[in-house]
């Protein structure tokens, strides 16, 4: 699975690491680096000489100027998240000079297998389902979900004026997208009523924001989490999974209990953005730090237009 280029525990600025050890009462003997994920910045699990052992990550400006920010996100979100929320709990949160190192219980598990295995993912998938039952009504005030996503889920929109204004000559962009251009646009600006809704919503659950122990499934990795409509996760995930070797997005959603009331045509609304989000992103240049992401942004809009290019019926 692509990810971002991981930072050394070892690298991290000394200051920072040495508050981690005040902060966790003792000296850190082992920190090995997680895979997985498209932060530059370090991500280690930590043992210390005391016994206990703790998750840490931590970035800077130098790495990318957008993720400290996103950590703090992080650390709010993950502070305010219930106890009953599968979730690893946050034990601290530094800060020194633009960096930013968040402290996380050590959870013992694995992410799942790559391509999906049935099991797995049959596990998962009820854990979706009790996730957004839990988090239905929303257990504190978060972004709505059009607000917090209103630049990103514009992608149509963009591409249609850039091809207008004549900066972006559409090289490369699928035959099928081209020519429905204009109607995927329209299609896309319903979506920020489509997705309103009551639960908090995590948005960006894949295989390497999962992590299965013995008897859990926990999700991972916070940061944009907001309020929308519970099938939100659901249908931002079921690209990925058919993307990873799982069964076809539209069967993944639609035999879901979570899917079971959702408006079809809202959904499909949804799932335009989330198309034109991938694609248009995955034309970009490579962000500071993170020089696979495009490549993983352009696969998961292939299978998410092909969904799309489904659900709507379009020739």
């Amino acid at each position: 699975m692509p990810g971002g280029t991981r930072l050394p525990w070892a690298q991290v600025p000394a200051g920072l690491r040495l508050a981690a050890e005040q902060q966790l009462g003792g000296a850190v003997v082992e920190a090995i680096t997680q895979p997985g994920g498209f932060s530059p910045g370090a991500a280690a699990r930590l043992r210390l000489d005391t016994g206990r052992r703790a998750f840490a990550k931590a970035v800077g400006p130098e790495l990318n100027p957008d993720s400290p920010g996103i950590y703090r996100m992080e650390a709010r979100i993950a502070a305010a998240l219930p106890a009953h929320v599968p979730a690893p709990r946050l034990l601290g949160t530094i800060e020194d000079d633009g960096w930013v190192l968040l402290l996380f219980e050590d959870i013992d598990g694995a992410m799942p297998a790559q391509p999906w295995r049935p099991p797995e993912l049959a596990r998962v998938l009820a854990a979706l389902t009790d996730l957004a039952t839990s988090l239905t009504p929303a257990p504190f005030d978060a972004p709505a979900l059009a607000d917090a996503n209103a630049r990103a889920f514009a992608g149509w929109r963009g591409l249609l004026a850039q091809a207008g204004r004549g900066t972006d000559g559409l090289t490369g962009l699928d035959r099928w997208a081209r020519d429905h251009l204009a109607e995927l646009a329209e299609l896309e600006a319903g979506w920020p009523a489509a997705g309103a809704g009551a639960g908090l919503v995590h948005t960006d659950l894949r295989a390497d924001n999962i992590l299965l122990t013995a008897d859990r499934v926990v999700f991972v990795d916070w940061p944009w989490a907001c309020i929308g409509a519970p099938w939100v996760d659901l249908l931002c995930m079921a690209p990925s999974i058919a993307m990873q070797g799982g069964p076809p997005a539209e069967e993944v959603f639609t035999g879901h209990p979570v899917a079971r009331d959702a408006d079809p045509a809202a959904v499909t609304a949804v799932l335009a953005a989330l198309a034109g989000y991938f694609v248009r992103a995955s034309r970009q240049p490579d962000p500071p730090g993170i020089p696979t992401v495009r490549a993983f942004q352009a696969a998961q809009g292939a299978v998410t237009l092909d969904w799309l290019r489904l659900r709507t019926g379009w020739r």
